[in-house]
């Protein structure tokens, strides 16, 4: 059995996120498409703006889908075949979806400069090596592209900052990290931030723009 300083020290893995993400699959519409509604939206008004290949990365159940204009072609992958399979059933015969594939975030196939934009909503916090994802959104993305990436980021101080620091311990089962400071995207790439913008609800999420030289 572990003491409370295990606990404490146990780190979010690929199992632990597939076992939530196994539990939550069933419900996640249900529960999750009113307080992500704001962050989709932001991120799909900005993707429809633009031209091009899409990467979806972590598109999970697929509910940004329907909200993509048909001028783009959308490819989106995710760790849950769960979640995928809902995905598919929905959306998967619409006209600009090109593929949906079971892809880790942090190793994909697809190959250097592929995509015109690639975009990552409220993936960043549960995946194990964060480091690597935003790498990987970086090689597949075209010199020139655009990533857009959607996430809590932790507070610095205060009562917020105090609550997420409570909840790190239960990570592993929660599936996501509670306790995720802007740093471990920002300047961990040659991506450069053009735009950031607080969302709602209550301003939990952030989303940034940012892009890779030509």
């Amino acid at each position: 059995m572990l003491n409370g300083s295990d606990r404490d020290s146990r780190k979010l893995d690929g199992s632990a996120v597939l076992a939530a993400y196994a539990r939550w699959a069933p419900v996640y519409d249900l529960i999750f498409s009113g307080p992500l509604y704001w962050g989709r939206r932001a991120t799909v008004n900005h993707v429809n703006a633009l031209t091009g290949h899409v990467l979806e990365a972590g598109v999970g159940t697929g509910m940004s889908l329907p909200l993509y204009a048909d001028h783009l072609r959308i490819s989106g992958i995710d760790l849950s075949e769960d979640m995928l399979r809902r995905a598919r059933k929905k959306y998967g015969s619409r006209r600009n979806i090109d593929d949906l594939q079971v892809m880790d975030a942090g190793e994909m196939s697809y190959p250097d400069n592929h995509f015109d934009v690639v975009v990552a909503m409220f993936v960043m916090t549960v995946v194990p090596d964060p480091d690597q994802v935003i790498r990987e959104l970086e090689r597949v993305t075209k010199p020139g592209g655009t990533v857009i990436l959607v996430n809590h980021f932790s507070a610095d101080k205060g009562l917020r900052a105090a609550l997420e620091r409570g909840l790190k311990r239960f990570g592993h089962r929660l599936g996501w990290n509670p306790e995720f400071p802007k740093s471990r995207v920002l300047g961990r790439t040659f991506l450069t931030l053009e735009g950031e913008e607080t969302l709602s609800p209550f301003k939990l999420f952030t989303l940034l723009r940012l892009k890779k030289p030509a």
